[in-house]
């Protein structure tokens, strides 16, 4: 087993990082001034600038994926393609685009457009990619992605209720959606929603995804929804209502009923980007750790002295490599192997990454005292983002039911009622709700 990065891994990884170290950091003050006051739902300048800046240095849209057979319309669009990094050499990327909250939409990489936009390549005509990934991979607009609903079971996705009905050469979208991430920025034009076309069919192909112009008649955005009192302006995530939604049936994705196959090519390697993050967020609450201790005296003494913070800090390091360990693992197997056999390595991460995190930023709290519930740090609001990721993309428990079902499975009896149990749970269809959750707070990537 070979632990040390190819050339190529190092290449992309250390462009991205020397640029956000030499750009973006020395940014974050011009971009919490524009963020401040006034409108909170416009585009800031100085993202503006950096987004130039990184494309035409050729550090734009790392996360599309090689081309494989997984593309359902090869239409030789070779304008669609990105550097063509791997799952694992896109995640060392996306570490350190997560030290900086705002560093992944410089780069053209943030979510839900990231995922958005793998949708459109790998499942999306030539005539949808023209008119809407285009323009996204250029940076000119951005998406949503809306799956989760406020009514109902979401961790569930099987119990979304949002009817998309035929009605002569189109369809009709009748529904309520929330936690729909980017619907806040004025640049977003486009969604992607996921609905039913189908009440009466088997349960795993009642669903469908159509996409949907941001300002067809009938779109009202309700609220914006607030994470622990941040509105993550100016991308934020809304509830919305959808009324009589007109659309024409080219805007089907893939075909009716295909709703879950694409979601599943969606959020696997979702999961794998947020986890990669996080571990980039851990590792800068570490470090804000480490500098304040060593900062402070109390007691007599500086504060790193005191063994309390010894264990914390030698805890925080360990946990950290050994979830960077288990990412790139899951990474790997996906591009070896496939999402679907690295399934169980994709869940495990998917509870380890942001529990591990927030256990360090909240250490990183406690270092800071006062100041750490404040806003000077950025650690409480590192702390309210990584806690919704508990919830997105699938909720913990979800995530470990998942693991069990698969572990139980390895030491499955050879008879008796449980082993017909299991038997039974492993015929049900892939991607139920054990797979995919749209408790995602529209953050799926």
């Amino acid at each position: 087993m070979d632990f040390e990065p190819t050339e190529r891994q190092v290449y992309w990884r250390d462009r991205v990082r020397t640029f956000i170290e030499q750009h973006v950091r020395p940014a974050v003050d011009t971009y919490k001034e524009q963020d401040a006051g006034g409108e909170r739902w416009k585009v800031l300048p100085v993202v503006e600038e950096l987004k130039a800046r990184a494309r035409a240095d050729g550090i734009w849209n790392l996360f599309m994926p090689p081309r494989n057979d997984s593309h359902h319309h090869v239409d030789d669009s070779f304008e669609f393609e990105g550097p063509g990094l791997t799952n694992l050499e896109y995640a060392l990327c996306a570490e350190e685009m997560g030290r900086i909250g705002f560093a992944s939409e410089v780069f053209n990489c943030s979510a839900p457009d990231t995922g958005n936009m793998e949708v459109f390549h790998r499942y999306g005509t030539r005539e949808q990619k023209d008119e809407w990934l285009r323009p996204l991979m250029n940076g000119e607009i951005r998406s949503a992605f809306l799956m989760t609903e406020p009514f109902t079971a979401s961790s569930d996705a099987t119990n979304i209720e949002t009817r998309i009905e035929r009605d002569g050469d189109g369809y009709v979208i009748n529904g309520r959606k929330w936690w729909s991430s980017g619907l806040g920025d004025p640049r977003c034009k486009v969604a992607i929603v996921m609905g039913k076309t189908d009440f009466g069919g088997p349960r795993h192909s009642q669903q469908s995804m159509v996409l949907m112009p941001i300002d067809a008649p009938g779109v009202t955005v309700l609220r914006h929804l607030p994470v622990f009192g941040y509105d993550d302006a100016p991308h934020g995530h809304m509830e919305v209502e959808l009324k009589d939604v007109r659309v024409p049936a080219t805007a089907m994705l893939l075909g009716e009923g295909r709703g879950f196959e694409i979601a599943q090519g969606r959020l696997g390697p979702g999961r794998i980007h947020h986890c990669m993050r996080t571990i980039g967020a851990a590792e800068e609450a570490l470090e804000k750790m480490c500098r304040r201790l060593q900062e402070r005296e109390a007691f007599g003494k500086p504060i790193y002295k005191h063994s309390v913070w010894e264990e914390r800090v030698a805890r925080a390091r360990i946990d950290i490599d050994m979830t960077r360990l288990l990412c790139l693992k899951a990474a790997d197997m996906m591009d070896k192997v496939g999402n679907k056999a690295a399934k169980q390595e994709i869940a495990m991460i998917k509870i380890q990454a942001p529990n591990m995190a927030l256990r360090i930023i909240d250490d990183a709290i406690q270092a800071h005292g006062g100041g750490g519930v404040s806003d000077d740090y950025g650690l409480a609001y590192a702390f309210a983002h990584q806690r919704t990721l508990r919830l997105a993309d699938g909720p913990d428990e979800v995530h470990a039911r998942s693991i069990a079902r698969m572990e139980f499975a390895k030491h499955m009896p050879h008879d008796g009622p449980s082993a017909n149990a299991l038997r039974r749970d492993d015929a049900r269809p892939q991607g139920g709700e054990e797979r995919l959750s749209s408790g995602d707070m529209g953050v799926a990537r």
